[in-house]
């Protein structure tokens, strides 16, 4: 038998097979047991953040509405499992039947979190949470990651634009999640057209290198390339010699050349040249982009350069050295019987090593101080102090199934700016340091 095809339409992709084997065989074993119908509560946390990082950030919610939405058991993944004797006929149908329908509380995208944050609550019974773990943890800990090393980088670059141009350095399906979450944490656009498709991200691009060799001169390349594109292009100015593509560019294109890219070399020392040159020559309003696997550090040193834009490859989409936010999906509470009526009661593993949490329903407040500025993540069970039900940070994202909170990019990435700019100064220090503010429990 042909291995099924996982690949991901844009149309109603399946993502029934994207958790891990053991999901299954503890629901198979909590049916047979009867406990598969307790009422449950699961919670997405991390116990630390990415070390010297000072925040981070949820980006992947809407994705995870669109996996959990499109959770579904068809024949030929019902198949594939009985072939394989993964679960048992009951198993089987029990799954041909799946949509889930409890609810799911959790921080609005492009908010900040912190250790111990309740990024993410999902309620129901315990057999239909359970097979959602792998799905929402491999969404979360994927674009958070990227969308906190975009956070940096938009925060080192200012006001200048950053592109990213990560999709060859990494799998092609994360490529267009990583463009989704590089826009939530600042980019401005992307260069990967599946992104442009399925988000409506802006896409941008012109011309690499081997365009340029494919010419039997420099300036045949440029000519082509403004002769389609127009003057307003932007012209790879590096395959030879920086100043003399400089000078054949504005010869060709004129003052109204749109921008130049520079993609290797000293970039501080040349992007000071070719701005002296391009104002020489009379191009005073051509932009430099500049590229060469930049990160959020080197974006940082060349804030006093000539740059008007940055774009980012690698290191983004690898989440600057910190691919995961090594965030859990732990079970917090549950009934003790299936009846409806049943209270819910703490649980929590208890082990040493950093590994214990903290039973019972969480709820999260932001306490701000006189200026509105954050002084501390506030996470708690039980009633919500006075003082604090005003900055809580749960929204509910699904009831009874039905998700109810979907949101267009454009506002979730401005959530972020404003979240980000609630927070102390230091947040934006690229030196290593601990979360810019505590987190404090109330339970």
């Amino acid at each position: 038998m042909n291995a099924p095809d996982l690949r991901l339409p844009v149309d109603v992709p399946s993502t029934a097979l994207f958790t891990d084997h053991y999901e299954l065989t503890m629901l198979q074993a909590a049916l047979r047991a009867g406990t598969a119908g307790r009422r449950s509560v699961f919670e997405v946390f991390t116990r630390r953040l990415p070390e010297g990082r000072r925040y981070g950030v949820v980006a992947g919610t809407g994705r995870v509405l669109d996996a959990v939405e499109n959770f579904r058991f068809d024949e030929g993944v019902l198949g594939f499992l009985r072939e394989r004797g993964i679960v048992d006929e009951p198993t089987l149908a029990w799954l041909s039947e799946y949509r889930f329908s409890g609810d799911i509380w959790g921080y609005p995208e492009g908010e900040v979190y912190f250790p111990g944050s309740p990024i993410l609550r999902v309620e129901g019974t315990f057999a239909e949470c359970v097979l959602l773990e792998t799905v929402i943890l491999s969404i979360l800990n994927h674009d958070s990651a990227i969308a906190a090393a975009a956070s940096r980088m938009s925060s080192a670059a200012g006001d200048r634009p950053l592109i990213e141009m990560g999709a060859r350095r990494t799998h092609e399906l994360a490529a267009v999640a990583a463009s989704r979450a590089a826009y939530v944490g600042g980019f401005t656009s992307t260069s990967d057209l599946a992104a442009g498709f399925r988000y409506g991200i802006p896409t941008v691009g012109t011309s690499a290198h081997a365009f340029t060799l494919l010419h039997d001169t420099e300036r045949d390349a440029f000519q082509a390339q403004v002769a389609t594109l127009g003057t307003g292009t932007t012209l790879l100015v590096d395959t030879y010699d920086v100043a003399e593509a400089v000078r054949t560019a504005v010869e060709i294109a004129g003052p109204e050349l749109g921008a130049v890219r520079i993609d290797s070399g000293d970039l501080l020392l040349v992007a000071h040249r070719v701005r002296q040159q391009l104002d020489e020559l009379g191009a005073k309003n051509t932009r430099i982009v500049v590229t060469s696997d930049l990160d959020e550090y080197a974006i940082a040193s060349l804030r006093a350069a000539p740059v008007d834009a940055y774009g980012v490859g690698t290191q983004l989409v690898t989440g600057s050295g910190h691919p995961t936010c090594s965030m859990v999906y732990k079970l917090v509470a549950r009934a003790d019987s299936d009846a409806p009526t049943a209270p819910l009661v703490p649980v929590a593993k208890k082990a040493t090593g950093g590994k214990t949490s903290i039973g019972g329903r969480k709820w999260a407040a932001r306490r701000l101080d006189e200026y509105g500025v954050a002084e501390a993540e506030v996470v708690g069970t039980g009633p919500v102090p006075d003082g604090l039900r005003d900055q809580q940070l749960l929204v509910e994202l699904v009831k009874a199934g039905d998700v109810v909170a979907r949101e267009p990019l454009d506002v979730v990435r401005d959530r972020h700016v404003e979240a980000r700019a609630r927070l102390p100064l230091s947040a934006t220090q690229l030196s290593r340091g601990e979360p810019v503010i505590p987190t404090e429990y109330c339970v």
